[in-house]
C-alpha cells in the first residue's frame, strides 16, 4: 500500500479567498450591514473590514460589488436570493423540494437526514452566477448545502448531479459530511473565516470577520495600512514596501498565485491561521496533476480549479500572471475574445493560416487552447494549461483533445490525421508526451520518468508529478531519484520526494531525509516529520531531535486540523497505525462514523485486528465491507486472505474467485489463490488460475515465477518453456530467471 502523503485532503470550495459573527452555538443574525462592520475582536485581529478601503480605494471597491467574489456568500434577503421561492417545487432522484416564503424568511422543504421531509431556514447564499446554493443550519454549528440548486441563466432549478438516488445516511447526501460548509466550501467564501472544530465533540464554532470574499481576503489585514497611510510618518515621505499589506503591486507572477492558490485551487490546508508567506507550500499542499482528479497528460478533470493547471503552462514558466488577464477586482477578463491573447501573441495566430478554418467555423483561441469542462450542472471552466492539442496522444493514451470536443461527430484518428496534414508528423516536444508514457507505470515508465524530471523545460508540478509515479515503481533507481530530488530548488518537488521515500526502507533513506526538518518551507519539514515518525527506534538518532520534535508537532497538528474530514480522520488512523499505535483504532472508528461507506478505513482496521490476533473483529469488519460495497474486488480479497488463515479453506475459494471475477487489484489474488488450492493439492486448478492471472497481467513476472515453479514441482518440466521464453523477453536480467533455470535443469538431471 503506497503511504499517503502529508495530507491528501483535497477541498472543493471554490471561488474566493481566505475569509467573525459566531457561528457554532448559533450562527449570529443580522443584516448584510452587520457583516461589513468588524467588532472589536475583528479590530483587535487587524481586520477592518471593506468599508474602510473605500474612501482611499473608491474606484477599487466599486469594482469589487460587481465582481463573483463580493457575492460569494451573502445574508439571504430579498436583494440576494436568485430562486423562485414562490411555493416552486422541484422533483429529482425521488425527492421532491419545495422553496417557499413564510414571515419574510426563505424556507426549503425537502428530505432531511432522517429520510424524512421537512422545513429548512435559508440563511445565507452561496455564489451568484452560473449558479446560486443556498445554506442552512444543521446541529453541532454546521451549515449544510442542499444539492438542488438555482440556475442563474436559464432561471430554474436542477439538480447538480443527476441520477444520484443518495440514501440519506449516505456520505455524499446533502445532509452529510460531503456537503457541509465549515469543511468543503468556508475558507473560500468569507474572510478570515476559522474553522474552529472541537474534535471531540465533533462541533463547529466557525467564525469569520467578513460574510464574503472581501479586500483583505486578498490584500490581507488593511488595520497596519490604514494606520501607516493616516499616519504623520507617510505624510513626512516615510515608505515601506506594499505599505503593510500582504498583496500589493510588484508581486511576480509566483509571489501572486501564491495568494490565489488559497482558493483557487484543490488542495490541503494546514491550519485557520494561513501565515502571510509568497511561499504556497507554507500554508497549503495543491493537488498534483494525476488520475483521478486530472487526465493522465495533465488536463483538468474533476472539480480542481485553475492553479494545478496554470502551473504546468508555458504561460507560467515565462512569468505570465494571473492579472495579465484578470481584472483583480471585478473578476473579468481585461480584453474580449482573441483580443485578450494579441496582447502578447502575433495577429498572424488569429488567421485561418493558423487554425485552418474560416468564416463561422472558425474557432476563438480559448477554443483549442483553453477546453473547458463543466462542473455543478452548469459552470463552464476553462484548462489554465494552454495546451497544444495532441489528438494522436488520444489515440494512444484515451485522453481528451479539443478538436473532437467540437467535432462531436469525428474520431480521435481523423483528427490526428488532420494535424499531420497541416503540420507534419513531428510534434513539439511537450513533457505530456513522457508524463503520459510515466503515469503507465509499466516496464518502460521509469526511463520517461527520469528524463522527464532531468528536463529543465519540464514545469515544476510536472516534475513533482514524476517524483510521486517514480515512488510506484521499486526500482533501485527510483530511491535513487527520490534521494536527490531531496535538494531540489522547489519545495514542492522536496515534498513529494520525501512521500514517496515512505514507499522505500527507511535505512535507504532516513538520514538524507533528516535535514529537511529543519527546511524553511513548512510542507517539506512536516512531510519529514511524518515519514521520520514511523521508522525504526534505532534509525532515529539523537541528534535529529532537537528539530524532530517541532516538526512533529507541525505535522500533527496539521492532521487533527483536517479532522472534521473523513478523509482527514482516516490520515490520522494511517499515521498512527504505521507508528504501531493503538489510538489507530479509534481513529478508524470515527472515520466510520463520519462516513460508514469508507471502505479503505475497514481494510486497514481489519488488517490492524489480525495483527492483534482479533480475527473474529477482523472478520466482522470485513463483512461489512462486503456489504457496503458487493462489487469491490480488495474487499472479497481480504478476506479470502483471512478466511485462509483462520483455516476456513471452504468460505476463501470463493471470496478469490469473486476478486478476481471483479476484476483483481493486483497479481496477488492470482497467486494466493493459488497457494491455497496448491496446499489442497488442486494442481490444475492451481495451474489454470496462474494463467488467468497472466491474462489479466501480461507483463507480471511474479505471476511467471509462480506458473514455472508449479510446473517443475509438478514434473511438467517442458510445458515451462514458453513461460520462461515469455519471463526472458520481459526481465532478462532478473535473478529469479537465473536461479529457476537451475532449479527446472537440476530437476532434468534429478
Amino acid at each position: 500500500m503506497k503511504r499517503k502523503g502529508l495530507v491528501q485532503l483535497l477541498f472543493l470550495g471554490g471561488i474566493g479567498v481566505v475569509f467573525a459573527s459566531a457561528f457554532g452555538g448559533g450562527c449570529m443574525q443580522g443584516s448584510e450591514a452587520d457583516a461589513s462592520d468588524p467588532t472589536q475582536a475583528d479590530m483587535a485581529n487587524g481586520f477592518i473590514g471593506p468599508e474602510a478601503c473605500r474612501s482611499c480605494h473608491a474606484q477599487e471597491y466599486t469594482d469589487w460589488t460587481k465582481s463573483d467574489h463580493m457575492k460569494a456568500m451573502m445574508v439571504a434577503n430579498d436583494s440576494t436570493v436568485l430562486g423562485d421561492f414562490n411555493n416552486a417545487t422541484y422533483t429529482a432522484d425521488g425527492v421532491t423540494s419545495t422553496f417557499f416564503k413564510r414571515d419574510g424568511k426563505f424556507f426549503i422543504n425537502t428530505e432531511g437526514h432522517d429520510g424524512r421531509n421537512e422545513d429548512f431556514e435559508v440563511k445565507y447564499t452561496f455564489g451568484f452566477s452560473p449558479l446560486q446554493q443556498y445554506l442552512v443550519e444543521a446541529p453541532r454549528g454546521r451549515m449544510q448545502v442542499p444539492r438542488v440548486s438555482w440556475d442563474a441563466k436559464q432561471h430554474r432549478w436542477y439538480h447538480q448531479y443527476p441520477g444520484q438516488n443518495l440514501h440519506h445516511r449516505d456520505w455524499l447526501h446533502w445532509t452529510g459530511g460531503a456537503q457541509n460548509w465549515n469543511t468543503m466550501c468556508a475558507s473560500c467564501h468569507s474572510t478570515d473565516l476559522k474553522r474552529n472544530y472541537d474534535e471531540d465533540t465533533d462541533s463547529f464554532a466557525t467564525t469569520w470577520t467578513n460574510v464574503t470574499v472581501s479586500c483583505e481576503s486578498c490584500h490581507g489585514p488593511g488595520q497596519s495600512h490604514a494606520a501607516f497611510m493616516a499616519s504623520d510618518a507617510y505624510a513626512q515621505g516615510e515608505r515601506v514596501a506594499g505599505n503593510h499589506l500582504f498583496l500589493h503591486k510588484g508581486l511576480n507572477n509566483v509571489e501572486l498565485a501564491s495568494t490565489c492558490v488559497r482558493c483557487h485551487s484543490r488542495r490541503s490546508e494546514f491550519s485557520d491561521n494561513p501565515t502571510a508567506s509568497y511561499e504556497a507550500f507554507d500554508n497549503y499542499l495543491p493537488a498534483l496533476p494525476i488520475p483521478d482528479l486530472y487526465y493522465a497528460d495533465g488536463q483538468i478533470r474533476d472539480e480542481v480549479y485553475v492553479y494545478g493547471s496554470f502551473t504546468q503552462s508555458k504561460m507560467y514558466k515565462r512569468g505570465v500572471k494571473c492579472t495579465d488577464c484578470h481584472q483583480p477586482h471585478t473578476g473579468l477578463l481585461l480584453e474580449p475574445g482573441n483580443a485578450l491573447c494579441r496582447q502578447c501573441h502575433e495577429p498572424e495566430y488569429d488567421s485561418e493560416a493558423h487554425t485552418f478554418h474560416s468564416g463561422a467555423n472558425t474557432p476563438s483561441c480559448v477554443s483549442c487552447h483553453m477546453p473547458t469542462h463543466t462542473y455543478m450542472g452548469n459552470d463552464v471552466r476553462h484548462d489554465h494549461s494552454f495546451r497544444v492539442p495532441r489528438p494522436d496522444q488520444s489515440v494512444e493514451y484515451g485522453t481528451p483533445n479539443s478538436c473532437i470536443a467540437c467535432h462531436t461527430d469525428r474520431s480521435d484518428a481523423w483528427a490526428a490525421a488532420a494535424v499531420v496534414r497541416w503540420y507534419g508528423p513531428e510534434r513539439a516536444p511537450h513533457y505530456s508526451d513522457r508524463l503520459l508514457a510515466g503515469s503507465r507505470l509499466d516496464q518502460g515508465s521509469l526511463n520517461a520518468l527520469l528524463a522527464l524530471y532531468g528536463d529543465t523545460a519540464t514545469p515544476v508540478v510536472i516534475r513533482a508529478t514524476a517524483m510521486h509515479y517514480i515512488a510506484e515503481l521499486p526500482d533501485a533507481r527510483s530511491v535513487e531519484a527520490l534521494r536527490k530530488a531531496l535538494h531540489d530548488p522547489s519545495a514542492q518537488v522536496r515534498q513529494e520526494s520525501i512521500s514517496g521515500l515512505g514507499n522505500f526502507p527507511p535505512d535507504q533513506w532516513a538520514k538524507e531525509v533528516a535535514p529537511l526538518l529543519s527546511d524553511p518551507v513548512r510542507a517539506v519539514r512536516m512531510e519529514a516529520a511524518g515519514v521520520l515518525s514511523t521508522i525504526p527506534a534505532e534509525l532515529m538518532q539523537p541528534a535529529w531531535q532537537a528539530a524532530f520534535k517541532p516538526a512533529y508537532a507541525e505535522y500533527l497538528a496539521s492532521l487533527h486540523f483536517q479532522s472534521d474530514l473523513s478523509m482527514g480522520s482516516l490520515m490520522l488512523a494511517d499515521h498512527y497505525l504505521r507508528k504501531g499505535d493503538p489510538t489507530a483504532e479509534r481513529y478508524y472508528l470515527r472515520t466510520l462514523r463520519l462516513d460508514s461507506l469508507a471502505n479503505y478505513a475497514r481494510f486497514n482496521l481489519a488488517s490492524m485486528y489480525n495483527g492483534q490476533g482479533r480475527n473474529a473483529d477482523a472478520l466482522t469488519i470485513l463483512n461489512e465491507a462486503v456489504a457496503v460495497d458487493p462489487g469491490n474486488t480488495r474487499a472479497y480479497y481480504n478476506r479470502a486472505l483471512l478466511f485462509a488463515e483462520m483455516e476456513r479453506y471452504a468460505e476463501a475459494i470463493p471470496d478469490f474467485e469473486a476478486a478476481e471475477r471483479l476484476g483483481a487489484e493486483n497479481d496477488r489474488v492470482y497467486i494466493n489463490h493459488s497457494a491455497l488450492l496448491q496446499y489442497q493439492q488442486q494442481m490444475e486448478k492451481a495451474k489454470s488460475v496462474l494463467d488467468a492471472g497472466l491474462v489479466r497481467f501480461p507483463d507480471s513476472t511474479d505471476l511467471l515465477a509462480e506458473v514455472v515453479g508449479l510446473l517443475i514441482r509438478t514434473g511438467k518440466l517442458k510445458a515451462t518453456d514458453p513461460y520462461l521464453l515469455r519471463w526472458q523477453t520481459l526481465s532478462p536480467q532478473d535473478p529469479r530467471l537465473q536461479e529457476m533455470r537451475r532449479y527446472r535443469a537440476q530437476a532434468v538431471n534429478g
